[in-house]
């Protein structure tokens, strides 16, 4: 078992970080300290790989150095799931423009405060381990910026207390209106669907 559960029954949450390269250098530490859940589980793995870069969009991560994921994901069938990723300051822009989905094939990052950027996670995993209901997020904190660190662990520790995607939304709806309905277009994008099905990301 590569991951450690605190609190206990539902709703199950996975959060995870240190997937690949020296990522675990901003992120595992959230992760080591975070405390259960009010109220259901929060397994966390806060490294997966330590050293090896392969990126969370090529299939392939998911089959190599991000197996202890799916070995998590199909023992667990978490109902949110966490991605906690770093990046350079000198990517930014190219994370959070427009052009990313006819670039790479996955839509643009929206930028919170203290550039910690939200975003779905990888398409792969996405449509293969999670049905649509489910709550899967991408959270990006900026590498040597502290603010940016500090502001990431309070969102995750905020995070780990939503006992659904409902919850999420209607606390990203208050705080960040533009950042939320972008997400919410994404999110019907990604699976073809109308304006008229129910807004869940």
């Amino acid at each position: 078992m590569s991951y450690r559960i605190l609190g206990e029954g539902k709703p199950v949450r996975l959060f995870v970080a240190g997937l690949h390269g020296e990522e675990w250098k901003d992120t595992s530490d959230i992760l080591e300290g975070i405390e259960a859940p009010q109220k259901g589980s929060l397994a966390v793995i806060p490294l997966v790989n330590k050293g090896n870069y392969i990126s969370t969009l090529d299939d392939n991560y998911f089959t190599d150095i991000g197996t202890p994921i799916i070995e998590a994901v199909e023992e667990l069938r978490p109902e949110i799931y966490i991605e906690i990723h770093s990046y350079s300051a000198e990517n930014l822009i190219k994370l959070t423009e427009p052009e990313r989905l006819d670039r790479i094939g996955v839509p643009a990052f929206s930028r919170l405060d203290h550039d910690v950027l939200l975003g779905s996670v990888a398409p792969y995993i996405r449509r293969k381990y999670f049905p649509q209901d489910a709550l899967c997020l991408t959270f990006e904190i900026q590498k040597g910026n502290a603010l940016s660190r500090q502001y990431a662990a309070k969102i995750i520790d905020q995070m780990k207390e939503f006992l659904s995607k409902e919850d999420f939304l209607k606390c990203m709806l208050k705080r960040y209106p533009k950042q939320a309905k972008k997400a919410i277009e994404d999110y019907r994008s990604f699976y073809g669907l109308s304006n008229d099905d129910i807004p869940i990301l």
